[in-house]
């Protein structure tokens, strides 16, 4: 698997239920992120009929999503040694529509994270409070919650990524201040972890115009950038950092 702790900065891509074949040939036609050099990776995280058409040595690919069984009778289910089988090096697992659009619940992300370890396929573990919750000043004990009841107890971090993806922010434009997110993910790393060395990237409305500060942030590990990575106007411009 990949090594982890010798990358300083990834940038994921998610594309969520958007693109085409042709959307991918003209994609990478104009990407501008050339090559994946250890100090920064890009991974891209298309629909799953795609990821083949995307295939490049410029980036790393992976799932939005895989089962949480290896085979059988389950129609419509993805699973991870599929993924791997088509490419893929990384996953998305536990985002946050995953939950409240199609209801995942803790034991059923904990069988897609250790399904993905098996493989030998990075996961993207998403973990992130609603409005709500972070109204009522519960936003570490939600993530504490999330992480406890979803996280193999012997699970190796350095091959598992964190995304922090307050659920309040994705898609509405509200972007916690940087205050905000280097606190979360210090408290994940120091408070939860006691392990300054485990990737958190963070999402949620990240855009050209506001990448730049989190990016730098010492706490930040990279980015999950959702609206954002299909205009390639606006993605170029946060991939160059």
């Amino acid at each position: 698997m990949l090594e982890l702790e010798k990358i300083k900065k990834i940038i994921i891509a998610n594309w969520k239920l958007h693109g085409s074949i042709e959307f991918t040939q003209e994609y990478l036609k104009k990407l501008s992120f050339v090559g994946s050099d250890k100090e920064k990776i890009l991974v891209i995280c298309p629909p799953s009929t795609l990821i083949q058409y995307l295939k490049s040595e410029n980036f790393y690919l992976g799932g939005q999503d895989c089962s949480n069984y290896s085979s059988g009778a389950y129609t419509g289910e993805i699973s991870s040694e599929l993924l791997k089988d088509i490419g893929c090096t990384f996953c998305l697992v536990g985002h946050s529509e995953r939950r409240s659009i199609f209801k995942e619940d803790f034991k059923t992300i904990l069988q897609k994270i250790e399904k993905l370890i098996e493989n030998k396929i990075i996961p993207i573990f998403c973990i992130g409070e609603n409005l709500q919750q972070r109204k009522e000043n519960l936003t570490y004990e939600i993530i504490k919650d999330q992480i406890n009841k979803s996280l193999p107890s012997k699970i190796d971090l350095e091959k598992i990524v964190f995304a922090y993806e307050p659920v309040w922010s994705i898609g509405t434009g509200l972007v916690p201040s940087i205050e905000q997110i280097a606190e979360t993910h210090n408290f994940i790393k120091k408070n939860i972890f006691n392990n300054t060395k485990i990737k958190i990237v963070y999402g949620g409305s990240v855009k050209a115009s506001n990448y730049k500060n989190i990016i730098d942030s010492d706490f930040v590990d990279g980015l999950l950038v959702g609206g954002a990575s299909i205009n390639l106007d606006e993605f170029n411009k946060i991939i160059k950092f």
